[in-house]
């Protein structure tokens, strides 16, 4: 497959939009890269450059270190699979995924020979006869990554393929999109604003804001060792909860407070904070290690706001000072509302924030 390298790319709209910032990142080659970041941050438009469809307005794009900065998007060797499919309507399923092969003047049997492959990968063998109105969601989206795959291109680009389809088969898809980027080790970047969609496919997550990335790194990067309270509060579901509390050294212990608790924090952690230097910090807490426990061993108690049942466990909601704490409790003993909840924290997965650069300590 191929490198990818974007070095220094800013994408300027007019005098005010500043929609990418000075970005430099490298994919590796048969990585599968997702850029991850809320509406607006600037991912599309950077997966847009690299396909040749937005003009750079500073830096450039290589691909196999070659640069392709300003050539159109056919010269480029790229697949992209929109978030709309994009396939024709006027053409079958084959002729869909032929075409592009015609256009590189390929005989009629190899063009068979790799339409058959890419069916059967995709499973869509016996869908080549229908038009794309004769199809589902799903099988429309198959039949953009079978044409996408048939002409081996360097990078793949996939914007939000999954976001128009149900959630079932949404995950059914991810699975499949995840399968197939392993047979073919294919360079690719996916965009998606799903933060659990690029948990459970990428090799590298790169999150974004503001055009600008704030974080490269694997799944458990993102989610152990978030770089900040953005990170961590987009990174999860549901997401991690945030408290307010100040540092209090006290007979040789450093104590974590708050009007619900006193927590004495252990000594490894505690050499860190000390470090630290402020009295303010803010607590990240994963809702998973929001503990429910016995009232003798409860950290502190409230009553409970509303439970959510999923199943296989629940997710139990507290009003907590001036916001909304969730957590994940077993299914049993089911949490109605108004119940009293006795709860603790794994004390060994708290994170810990500066209030004022919302960065890691």
């Amino acid at each position: 497959m191929a490198t990818l390298k974007l070095i220094n790319v800013t994408k300027q709209f007019g005098k005010k939009v500043l929609a990418v910032n000075d970005l430099s990142l490298e994919v590796h080659d048969g990585e599968f890269l997702v850029l991850l970041g809320p509406s607006g941050c600037g991912k599309t438009t950077a997966m847009r450059m690299v396909a040749g469809l937005e003009e750079v307005t500073e830096g450039a794009i290589l691909i196999d270190d070659v640069d392709v900065t300003d050539l159109p998007p056919r010269k480029r060797n790229i697949s992209m699979i929109f978030q709309n499919y994009a396939v024709w309507p006027h053409m079958t399923v084959f002729e869909n995924i032929a075409y592009a092969l015609r256009l590189k003047k390929m005989d009629k049997q190899t063009i068979e020979k790799t339409v058959n492959e890419v069916v059967d990968m995709t499973k869509i063998g016996e869908l080549l006869e229908r038009y794309p109105s004769q199809l589902s969601g799903g099988q429309q989206q198959r039949v953009a990554v079978a044409r996408a795959i048939a002409v081996k291109p360097k990078v793949f680009l996939m914007d939000e393929p999954l976001s128009n389809l149900d959630a079932k088969l949404r995950g059914t898809m991810r699975t499949e999109l995840k399968a197939i980027h392993n047979r073919t080790e294919a360079t690719t970047v996916f965009v998606t604003h799903d933060q659990s969609e690029a948990m459970s496919m990428a090799d590298r997550i790169v999150i974004m804001r503001d055009g600008e990335i704030v974080q490269i790194g694997s799944t458990d990067d993102v989610y152990d060792r978030s770089t900040n309270i953005f990170v961590a509060g987009f990174i999860g579901t549901p997401p991690t909860n945030f408290i307010d509390a100040e540092l209090i050294s006290e007979n040789g212990d450093l104590h974590l407070t708050n009007p619900h608790f006193d927590l004495v924090i252990d000594q490894e952690k505690a050499s860190a904070l000390k470090e630290y230097g402020k009295r303010k910090v803010v607590i990240g807490v994963r809702p998973e290690d929001v503990l429910l426990v016995d009232e003798a061993q409860a950290l502190f108690s409230e009553s409970c706001l509303v439970s959510e049942p999923q199943g296989s466990h629940q997710v139990v909601a507290i009003e907590f000072d001036d916001s909304i704490l969730k957590f994940v409790a077993p299914s049993q003993p089911k949490v109605e509302a108004g119940d009293t909840v006795n709860m603790a924290f794994n004390t060994e997965q708290l994170h810990f924030f500066d209030p004022d650069t919302e960065g890691r300590i």
